[in-house]
């Protein structure tokens, strides 16, 4: 049987793990094993150069002590936004643990080396698509890009289509992460982790 969430249980500072990379992982695991459809799924959060929020869905691809990797083109809407304010928020919900956990931070461009070892682990009409797709730009419709996949399928038919220039991988270094957890009474708990300038984080408890 897998994980089930018991919200009559309160999420205590004596439960957190020092380290909240430890505490995402343990909370991750439990979603996959609640049986959560993609928990990778996270909103990405940037501003536009006039300071208006954008958000979509993208898939995390990676985490560690370097921080949360995801990947897109870098001339897409969220491309363009971080080439001006190289800062992200991050959001994970996962609605059958009644958690979510929230972070955000400074954002750089993965090695074009780390950038290609995704690519290739990819299957081929992944590597294709993302060759085809001029991500964010207006297209006429959807056969223009039909189309275009046709003949980068024809043109690379037997062989090994090439890392697209302009996409690759984002990664989020976090100074902050909350972690949410539901209770039935509305007193939800809010532990909020800060990194300290000297190391380490500090461990906060937020009012819901």
């Amino acid at each position: 049987m897998g994980f089930v969430a018991d919200y009559s249980q309160p999420f205590r500072e004596s439960d957190a793990d020092p380290d909240p990379l430890r505490q995402f992982a343990r909370w991750f695991a439990e979603a996959g094993e609640a049986g959560v459809r993609m928990p990778e799924a996270m909103t990405v959060a940037t501003a536009t150069p006039d300071g208006a929020p954008s958000a979509r869905m993208v898939l995390l691809k990676h985490y560690d002590d370097d921080g949360f990797v995801f990947y897109t083109r870098y001339t897409s809407a969220k491309g363009r936004e971080l080439a001006h304010n190289p800062r992200a928020a991050l959001l994970f919900y996962w609605d059958p643990l009644g958690r979510q956990v929230r972070l955000d931070g400074a954002v750089t461009r993965t090695s074009a080396e780390e950038t290609a070892a995704y690519v290739r682990s990819r299957p081929l009409g992944s590597q294709i698509s993302a060759l085809a797709s001029d991500q964010s730009a207006v297209i006429p419709d959807r056969e223009h890009l039909e189309r275009r996949v046709a003949e980068l399928s024809a043109r690379y038919e037997g062989a090994e289509p090439p890392i697209p220039e302009e996409w690759g991988g984002y990664r989020v270094r976090p100074d902050r992460f909350e972690f949410w957890q539901n209770r039935d009474d509305r007193l939800h708990d809010r532990l909020r982790y800060t990194r300290r300038p000297e190391g380490g984080w500090r461990i906060e408890r937020l009012a819901p």
